[in-house]
């Protein structure tokens, strides 16, 4: 999920991290200077369109090795999010630095993540831009609900419950989708959805552009 706007994950917010609040957090994160950069996956390719696997064995080096280049190529791509299968690994799991709508930066991942909404009667549904890093250069409006929260496991199995409102909110219901076999272009009617992909035909080259100068700074 990309960033809504251009945004200074600033030192001196209220930041959580794997849903608990720290007294301060760099801008970005150690698994950033750990990880290398991989190719973000595009709308088409198989492995976005099919259930992800569950995780069955924590605390492995290659699991907190995907975990660090999941963070780094977020970061290159400018996004809030990122799922696995977005890094072409069809494996249950998302990295997110992301803001909610009170100002607070959360910042983890999350494993084999299930998502909890609220129950129709109580849930409000916001509709707002939202865009991907698996779609690049397009964003259309869709409705989610402000509030969610999702159940999983940080890369050493201990169990996590990370709540999300607002921004935030939307960013968890985004790549939990994705770890199901869904983008959002899959909530979008078909008219919107071939608007979508006009966007990115016409945008995605000056897209990746980008994405390869901030790979170059951050490698420095």
């Amino acid at each position: 999920m990309p960033v809504r706007h251009e945004r200074s994950r600033s030192t001196d917010r209220p930041v959580r991290v794997q849903g608990r609040p720290v007294d301060s957090y760099p801008e970005l994160p150690p698994e950033v200077k750990r990880g290398s950069v991989r190719r973000v996956t595009v709308v088409g390719e198989e492995v976005l369109s099919r259930p992800c696997r569950e995780v069955t064995t924590f605390g492995s080096a290659e699991l907190a090795s995907l975990i660090d280049d999941m963070f780094l190529t977020m970061y290159v791509a400018a996004g809030a999010g990122l799922a696995a299968n977005q890094v072409g690994v069809d494996l249950r799991i998302f990295v997110y630095d992301c803001p909610d709508d009170h100002g607070i930066r959360h910042v983890g991942h999350l494993i084999n993540p299930v998502l909890e909404l609220p129950e129709p009667g109580s849930r409000r549904l916001v509709e707002e831009s939202e865009g991907c890093l698996s779609v690049p250069g397009a964003a259309m409006p869709v409705p989610r609900t402000d509030r969610a929260v999702a159940r999983g496991f940080d890369k050493d199995g201990n169990p996590l419950a990370i709540e999300g409102t607002g921004y935030f909110a939307r960013c968890l219901q985004h790549e939990v989708d994705h770890l199901l076999g869904h983008t959002y272009l899959d909530r979008l009617s078909r008219r919107d959805r071939k608007d979508a992909l006009r966007q990115m035909a016409d945008r995605r080259a000056d897209v990746l552009a980008q994405r390869a100068i901030r790979a170059d700074k951050l490698s420095r």
